[in-house]
């Protein structure tokens, strides 16, 4: 992330069609870049280095507070390098990562250790999410004061959730006293005992469902904990209607937000039919209703972000029948790309909507990024919205290829992804001019 050897600190990028929600910009635009920041955004700037982005957009550079990038144990799904680099390659600037690992990060060691990690292989932003309690057993509450000291920036029970209310409401005190937001993931354990959505999908493919209740019941129990509290609350992906208008009921009286998935916004449960296990999620995916329930929370606002819950498998653990695969999807790569052409090309969301709840809206949750306002960090995503792609193993960068849009055909690719200032994604071709 630091500027290599002879690099110039400044950069002009011309003729973008820059779009930020957060500043109200939405035009033609030259935006000069300097020692990492955003110096200047105008008409007729020029550099001694330059480049030319006439027919692109240009955003705030996206923000991804739910990732999985498998390190430590699991490197030969995901390492650092490669998750960084799939981030770039789907306009992410930033990433938050959870800490169900092998070992899981509920130690000061553990996070202190990825934290060095990060700052020498990502090619992004990354912060660490530590558990919430030890071995997210949800029992035993973390060393919360001592993980943020080792360099956590909050603390999560992803992947597993918290069963005991108790334990909860001590972990959300404990946060908060330590100075930490608080990633749930709301799943009722003694109600999820299916491998999909119990409906009507679930029945005709003979497959054991978990009822929507099992989030909405999970989600309603952190709302209320999250009020009395007081604790910062991030509900993370969100997938049934009464879970997302919950979260919009408790908007006023508790400090929360919430996102959901490119997934749970563009698929629903009939892929099940498929029987493959290359479709199995947690939470899994919804009947419409559901899936159109929680597209108008984020359209008004109720869910501020979308978050992909990046989760990459080795193909073995993919290549089973539904109920035995490992649940969840990709998502870094996909993100901007499977939104815009369901959602914005089919006039369901707008496209400034969009450019906010993956760059202004989590960048500023993370408290960094996601505007071009001059003085803001040179994070940025500059994005082809003509280009038709196909989704295949070939064009994937993580590791893994376990990607629900496999083989769709997309509109709209990033070409280019800047941190700081560097540029650490690069499909711009010969788009690059230096002055004499």
């Amino acid at each position: 992330m630091n500027r290599r050897p002879g690099e110039p600190a400044e950069l002009v990028i011309r003729h973008a069609h820059v779009l930020d929600p957060a500043t109200g910009l939405d035009g033609v635009r030259d935006v000069r870049l300097s020692s990492g920041r955003i110096a200047e955004v105008g008409e007729g700037l020029r550099g001694a280095r330059e480049l030319d982005a006439d027919g692109l957009h240009l955003f705030p550079g996206f923000v991804d507070v739910h990732a999985h990038w498998r390190t430590p144990g699991r490197e030969d799904e995901e390492t650092i390098e490669s998750g960084s680099a799939a981030a770039a390659a789907g306009g992410f600037t930033g990433v938050v990562m959870m800490p169900n690992t092998d070992p899981i990060v509920d130690r000061p060691v553990i996070v202190s250790g990825l934290v060095r990690r990060i700052e020498q292989e990502s090619r992004v932003r990354a912060r660490v999410s530590a558990a919430l309690h030890v071995g997210l057993a949800g029992e035993r509450l973390t060393e919360m004061r001592l993980l943020r000291e080792a360099g956590a920036f909050c603390v999560s029970d992803d992947g597993l959730g918290t069963a005991s209310a108790g334990v909860l409401r001590n972990g959300m005190l404990y946060a908060r006293s330590a100075g930490l937001p608080v990633i749930l993931h709301c799943e009722d354990h003694s109600l999820a005992t299916g491998v999909v959505h119990d409906g009507v999908a679930a029945s005709l493919a003979g497959l054991p469902g978990s009822p929507a209740s099992a989030e909405d019941a999970a989600t309603a129990t952190a709302l209320v904990l999250a009020a009395e509290t007081g604790a910062k609350v991030h509900i993370t992906h969100v997938s049934t209607a009464l879970s997302a208008a919950l979260v919009g009921f408790f908007k006023r009286r508790a400090d929360v937000t919430a996102d959901t998935t490119p997934h749970h916004l563009t698929l629903t449960d009939d892929l099940v039919s498929t029987l493959e296990g290359l479709y199995r999620v947690n939470p899994p995916l919804r009947p419409d209703e559901d899936r159109a329930g929680v597209e108008g929370a984020l359209q008004s606002g109720v869910l501020d972000f979308v978050a992909t819950d990046h989760a990459p498998h080795a193909s073995e653990e993919k290549e089973l029948p539904l109920e035995e695969a490992a649940p969840g999807f990709l998502g870094h790569e996909t993100a901007f790309a499977a939104l815009y052409t369901e959602l914005v090309l089919g006039a369901r969301l707008s496209l400034s909507r969009l450019v906010e709840a993956m760059g202004c809206a989590p960048g500023r949750w993370v408290g960094e990024g996601g505007s071009l306002a001059v003085g803001s960090p040179a994070d940025l995503t500059l994005v082809d919205l003509s280009e038709e792609w196909t989704v295949g193993r070939g064009t994937l960068i993580s590791r893994s290829s376990n990607s629900p849009f496999l083989g769709r055909r997309l509109t709209g690719r990033v070409v280019g992804t800047i941190v700081g200032g560097e540029l650490v994604h690069d499909r711009t071709g010969a788009r690059f001019g230096a002055r004499a």
